[in-house]
């Protein structure tokens, strides 16, 4: 089982430095860097207009907890958007391949 991850970032060098952390301690197969990305939120009573670096991480199922909480402890917002989302379906082989990337 795979899970796919969204989380927005406001720069691509804490994107970057949280995707390979992930990475390299085997909690995320892949993080994909999108910049381009754009924002509009509330935040303490303020309309927020903001450019973001969105980036789409592909994990094992079994990590999302301990991928969840590294993440949150990596993230530089006080509230970072964590969301993970369990796809439909995937193609076998990189099923396999996100799960060999994985210590569970």
């Amino acid at each position: 089982m795979i899970r796919i991850v969204l989380s927005a970032f406001a720069d691509s060098d804490s994107a970057t430095r949280a995707v390979r952390s992930l990475v390299s301690e085997k909690l995320a197969a892949c993080g994909t860097i999108v910049p381009g990305a754009r924002s509009i939120y509330l935040w303490k009573g303020v309309l927020e207009d903001n450019a973001e670096v969105l980036v789409i991480f592909k994990i094992a199922a079994a990590n999302e907890e301990r991928f969840i909480r590294r993440l949150g402890e990596l993230h530089p917002y006080d509230v970072p958007e964590i969301v993970s989302i369990p796809p439909a379906r995937w193609n076998e082989a990189y099923g396999r391949w996100v799960a060999g990337n994985s210590p569970a």
